[in-house]
């Protein structure tokens, strides 16, 4: 009975059948619209629409692209939904020239890499080869996608990868880059009484003796100091404990008044 009225049964059971029908209608349409979407994103998976269709690298100097992707593991047959971000970073990281890396996944099919490389601060020499040194220290074993040198590089012989090599590249990262870009080679050449003793030859002509103790701090006063010289006299500027200059005719004349004066005694 509702509102004085009385409802048969056979009143409702059509609404009951039409109520039925469109829920199982509803469920019908959702479970077909469920197995559809499992089977687009089946096709889609294993298709070449998945695929990794544009790979951008930014950053990089030392390695070519081809490289980089052959370490990280990426290729344009490379899923898209399998690239994870992170592991591609650690791996890439691993590269010795590589000190940061960045990944992003961009959809529906692009990867971007953006590489952050170890700064080359000197290139040592090893018998006819140039190698680059790292600000880490690193000695690499090839110079790079690019194959030259530098011209504002130094070049460093007679260091082997250790204590004196890593001290020499601590120092070279505080100079100013007026400093840094006038040196042309830097020798280690160890005394008995100082094993860090290095001999370095200027762009300017200019011959230095220095120690690495004390490099970065001397050395930073070298363009006041030849500020004062003759540039038309070269000779060899000492900063190993204070700072002198001696020219290189100075040098020689030096010698022949010894060479005299024991001729005289004779």
């Amino acid at each position: 009975m509702e509102n004085g009225k009385i409802v048969s049964l056979e009143d409702r059971i059509p609404k009951l059948k039409q109520q039925r029908r469109k829920k199982a209608n509803r469920r019908l349409v959702f479970l077909l619209l469920l197995f559809f979407s499992i089977i687009v994103f089946i096709v889609y998976f294993q298709s070449p629409l998945s695929h990794v269709h544009k790979i951008e690298v930014l950053g990089n100097s030392f390695y070519r692209d081809q490289e980089l992707l052959d370490s990280a593991g990426l290729s344009e047959n490379t899923n898209i939904w399998k690239v994870k971000e992170k592991t591609v970073e650690e791996k890439l990281k691993k590269l010795p020239e590589i000190k940061d890396a960045t990944v992003k996944v961009h959809l529906p099919s692009s990867v971007s890499i953006t590489i952050k490389e170890y700064k080359r601060i000197a290139y040592i020499k090893k018998d006819k080869s140039y190698l680059p040194v790292n600000e880490n220290g690193k000695i690499l074993k090839h110079i790079g996608k690019n194959g030259e040198i530098p011209a504002n590089a130094p070049i460093l012989i007679g260091f082997s990868e250790g204590n004196v090599l890593n001290e020499m590249i601590e120092e070279l990262g505080k100079l100013p880059d007026e400093v840094f870009n006038s040196i042309s080679e830097i020798h280690h050449s160890p005394k008995e009484t100082d094993a860090y003793h290095v001999t370095l030859f200027m762009n300017d002509g200019f011959e230095v003796s220095a120690t690495i103790r004390s490099f970065s701090e001397k050395m930073a006063h070298y363009p006041s100091i030849v500020s004062q010289l003759d540039p038309a006299k070269e000779g060899v500027i000492d900063i190993e404990v204070g700072s002198y200059f001696k020219a290189y005719e100075q040098k020689g004349a030096d010698e022949n008044e010894d060479k005299e004066e024991a001729e005289g005694e004779g």
